[in-house]
This record gives structure tokens, sequence and C-alpha cells, in this order.
């Protein structure tokens, strides 16, 4: 076990507490005592000064009001004498200012030079105007100490004489707030002396017990059990000491039966490939292997102690007590519309010798490429099977009417013969078929390309289609006049061409049309070829490109068909580096789009 850290210990956080709840008492008491005592002195400081101020406001008010004679001295002069009776030590400065804002006296002997001149600061505008006493604390520039400012307007009646200017010396009050301020610090200092002190023994009597218990707890897991914790009281940390020796017992004894088991039980589940799952007899999940959490793609954290039926996905199915009763396994889709996904879960019950129930063991198997490989296998059987058995039917028929005497008719005969010698092509084209998707499936075909021109290409294919055909359909062709030049196998990529337009021959209305185009993109020729005729459904426009489907079974079979041919041109498209797919509208007709690499030659021309 990791040694505690100095503050991380118990006994490091207890004091820390206890000297931190003191400090916060202190501070609050302080802080308290502070503001107080700052209001107080200020109080007492600024009351003292109105006291004065009255004074000396009714002296001036006097002067101001006063009838003079030639005789007497000026209001100048008498102004300086009532405010030279008022000066003292906390008093700076007091002046005396008309309702025009001009100083007419000073106390300051030095600043006699100021009287007559303006002073229109906005303390003094304001007393004015409101008529009421106006204070305010300012730094002085020079000296950096606080002064108090006060100016009282000089009323007669409702109208201003004007106002009493008074600076004051309030720093005295603020050098008595720190004088007082560090004598509680001191104060302080030594209560946090005295408290850390304390706080260190109280904080022992509980940590020591605890000191205890944690190194029996880090000696338990090296594996001794023969420690035991110091006892010493009767109280919660002694009971608590008992408890945990006893706990060390009981521990002793049950690990030499677990520890066994349990190596045995975890080399199993780690080794095994199949998942692994085992519940509580509520069905509730108490034990998983990764195996288990890859397959079901989840974390341990969200199946433990969860349903077993609702991790599986079998809560609408089954329930636990169905899981229990379950003989054979069941099959888990997991699938998505791009990838399938099938596990197999086998289920097995755990219980007493007495029959009760303890949980469920239930084993995962992936069996997705098993089920998918069956799947296929059927499908590809059953189509094979199904396409060689109509004409393999229709030729033993007729055979055996041959053998039974048909023969000797001049004319059936014939018509039997040419009936079995298309069935037999039929057959073989079949064959051939699948013999070139399993070349191309396991890659043993090559390209052998050239460079063409594919307006040239395409035409001469359509012309052949366009001169050979026997019903009564229109061809319509929208190809751009400049040249497009690909890379291209021009035996497989007529054989796809050919697929495609004999497939909108088929499936066209008489009289329809048979659209053929090609546009560029890019690095990119697409084609395309429509026709009109009954189209294909929605749901199943992509699925016209796998192997042996059929939009309409029935008449694709009367007209020859293997089934095979798109899924062939998908392959040999894909091979040129191109795509190919399909866009249908039931009842209106379908277009088959593909794509091919090309060279660029020039910008693109008009449709010709």
């Amino acid at each position: 076990m990791q040694k505690v850290g100095f503050f991380r210990s118990i006994h490091t956080k207890v004091v820390l507490i206890y000297i931190m709840l003191i400090i916060i008492a202190m501070e609050v008491i302080g802080l308290y005592f502070a503001r107080e005592l700052e209001q107080t002195l200020k109080t007492n400081f600024t009351t003292s000064l109105e006291d004065r101020m009255n004074l000396v406001e009714f002296s001036v008010r006097e002067e101001l009001l006063k009838e003079r004679s030639p005789d007497d001295p000026t209001p100048q002069k008498s102004l300086r004498t009532v405010l030279s009776g008022f000066t003292s030590e906390d008093i700076n400065e007091i002046r005396v200012i008309n309702a025009k804002y001009q100083i007419l006296a000073t106390s300051v002997l030095e600043n006699r030079g100021l009287e007559n001149q303006s002073m229109k600061e906005d303390i003094v505008r304001k007393a004015m105007t409101t008529e009421s006493v106006q204070e305010s604390t300012n730094l002085e520039p020079k000296t950096r100490k606080r002064v108090f400012v006060q100016v009282k307007p000089i009323m007669d009646g409702s109208d201003v004489l004007g106002t009493l200017y008074v600076e004051a010396n309030i720093e005295k009050v603020y050098k008595q707030i720190d004088e007082i301020n560090q004598i509680l610090a001191g104060g302080v200092a030594v209560s946090l002396t005295i408290t850390v002190i304390i706080g260190i023994f109280i904080a022992q009597t509980f940590t020591r017990p605890i000191s205890d218990m944690r190194r029996q707890a880090q000696a338990m897991a090296k594996g001794n059990f023969s420690r035991k914790v110091h006892v010493y009281g009767n109280d919660e940390m002694g009971q608590l000491a008992i408890a945990f020796n006893h706990l060390t017992n009981q521990l002793q004894e049950s690990q030499s039966t677990t520890e066994s088991e349990q190596r045995k039980l975890a080399s199993v589940l780690e080794n095994m490939t199949d998942g692994v799952i085992s519940t509580d007899r509520k069905g509730r999940i108490s034990l998983i292997n990764d195996s288990a959490l890859m397959m079901l793609r989840v974390t341990r954290e969200l199946v433990i102690n969860r349903p077993i039926t609702s991790v599986l996905g079998l809560e609408q199915e089954y329930a636990f007590e169905d899981l229990i009763q379950m003989k054979e396994s069941i099959a888990l889709d997991f699938s998505t519309e791009e990838q399938p996904y099938i596990l197999r879960a086998t289920f097995s019950v755990t219980q007493r010798e007495t029959g009760f129930v303890n949980g469920l063991i239930v084993v995962l198997h992936d069996n997705t490429e098993q089920e998918k490989i069956d799947m296929e296998r059927r499908e590809f059987v059953s189509n094979v099977s199904h396409e060689l058995r109509t004409p393999l039917t229709t030729m033993r028929s007729y055979l055996d009417a041959l053998a039974d005497g048909a023969w000797r008719s001049e004319d059936i005969a014939p018509n039997f013969l040419r009936v079995t010698q298309t069935e037999t092509e039929r057959m073989i084209r079949l064959v051939n078929d699948l013999l070139k998707l399993s070349r191309m499936d396991s890659k043993e075909y090559e390209l052998d390309t050239e460079w063409v021109e594919f307006n040239h290409f395409f035409n001469s294919i359509i012309e052949r289609f366009e001169f050979s055909k026997s019903q009564n359909v229109h061809f319509k062709r929208l190809l751009p006049r400049e040249d497009l030049f690909v890379e291209i196998d021009t035996d497989k990529l007529t054989q796809v061409i050919d697929n495609i337009i004999s497939n909108a021959l088929k499936y066209s209305p008489d009289g329809g049309d048979v659209r053929f185009g090609v546009t560029t993109s890019g690095d990119f020729i697409k084609v395309m070829i429509s026709d009109d005729g009954m189209g294909i459904p929605k749901a199943n426009v992509n699925r016209i490109f796998e192997r042996f489907y059929r939009a309409d079974r029935a008449r694709s079979r009367a007209m020859g068909g293997t089934g095979l041919g798109l899924a062939i041109a998908k392959e040999m498209i894909n091979a040129h580096g191109g795509d190919i797919w399909a866009e249908s509208e039931e009842g209106k007709g379908t277009t088959i789009f593909f794509t091919l690499p090309y060279e660029q030659q020039q910008e693109d021309g008009e449709w010709g």
C-alpha cells in the first residue's frame, strides 16, 4: 500500500481543520471589531468636527450679514480673524466661499493668494445646489495621506450666503486603527500557536488507532494475518479495533478456501474464446468475461446487475424462468442493414444439491460467418436447382415423347428436337455464366484493355441492336459530340452493354422507347440506358444486381434469362474502376446507369 502523504493524513487534516476553524472565528471577530472600531472613530472625528464647524458657520454668517461703518475692518480681515480662532492640529484649512464661488478668506497664511479666486469643485457646487452638508475623504497627492473634506452651506433663512470649506487631517484616525489591528494580529498569532499545539495532541487521540489499523491492513494485503491492532480504550475507536481484529481472523480462515478456486475460475474465463455470463438466482448478471463483453459490444459497468434477458435482448420473448427451462440454444440476431451479426446462446442452470437454483450460466458463440455461409449455400443451391430443373423437366418430357414414337412424325419430331436444343443451350449459358462469376470471385481473370473512343464504340453496339430488333421499339440517342476516350476491355464491356440493352428490349412494350445517353462528371463518363417497361418496385431496385434475382420470374424464364446477367455486369464494371446502379418507377420503366474512368481531352460539348 502506498504511504500516505503528510498533507493527506487524517492527523494533518484534523489539525488543519481545527486551525482553520479558529482562524475563521478570529477573522470574523477581527473584521467585525475593526469595522466597528473604524466606524466609531470616524463618527467621533466627524461629530467633533461638525460641532466646531457649527460655531465657525455662526461666526462667519454674522460677519457676512454685519453692517459695517467706514471705520470697521474689511469683511476679509474680519473673516480671517474668525477663522484663525478655530485652527487646530486636526484641521488643515478652513475657507469661506461666497455664493459666486469666490474664496473670501482662508485660515492658512500660505494660501491667502487664493483669496478672491474662483473655486468651483464638484463638492462645493453640490453643497450650494442641494443646500446640504457634503463630505468626502481624499488622498493628498504629495504626502499620500488621507484628508477629510466637509463643505457646509452658510444659510440666511432660505438664502445661501456661501459655503464653509474645511480640510481635516483624518490620517490620525487610521493610524489609531492600524495600531489596534497590530495588537489584535499579535493576539491572533499567540492564539494560533497555542491552538496548533492543542490540536496536535487532540488529533493524535483519533489518528493513533487509525494508523494502527492502516498498518494492519497493509500487512493483511501482503498475506500476514498474525498481526493484531492494539485496543487503546473501550470507546468507539476501541470497539472498531476489536471488530477489525475479528475481521482479520475471519479473512484468514476464508482466504485459504477461496484462493485456489478463484485462480481456477479466472484462468478458465480469461482463456475462453467463447463468451461466458453468470447470473444470480434473480437473473441479474454477476460475472461476465472479456469475450462476452466484446461479443455484446458493451462495457462491464453497463451490464453488471442488469437482467440477463435485457442484455441479450430477449425480454419480449422469454422470462428468466423460461431460460432456466431452456434445453436448446437460441440464436441472437444483432444484425444491421449494413452488416450481419448473429450469436448463439447456450444455457446451463447452477443449483445446489437440494435443487435450489443459484443462477444461470450462458455461453455465447459468434455464429455470424457460419450462418452467412449456410444461408448463401442454401440460397445458391436452391437457385441453381430451380434454374436447372425447368429446362431438364422440359427436355425430359420431349425426349419421353420422342422415345414413345414421336420421332417418326416429320411434323412433330423436328419441333421437339428444336425445343430440346434450346433448353440445352439455356443450360449451357447458365453454366457458362456461373463459371464467369466463379472466375471473377476468385480473381482468376485479367482485363485486356485498350484505348477507344466511347461514343463510336457505344454507337456501334446500338446500331447492331437497331438493325436486328424484331419488335416495334424506338431507339433515342443523347450522345455528346466531343470524343470521349476510355481504357476498357471491349469484349467484356460489350457483354455488359448487350445484356443491359437486351433486358431493356425484353421489358419494353410495343411502340415504346429505349433511350441511350452519355454525360461527363469529373474524370468519369456516365452511361444511361432507359426503357418504358413495367418497372421495378422501389424496395427491390437495389436487388436486381444480385445473382438469380428477377423482377418478374415467370416472364424472365419465358424469355430465356439466367438471372445472372446484371450480376456479371456489376462485377465487370467494378473491375474497370466504375460503378453501376438502377433507378426505376413501377409501371413507368427502368434506367440503368454505369460510370467509367476516361481521359479528359477538352471541355464538355453539347448534346448531338
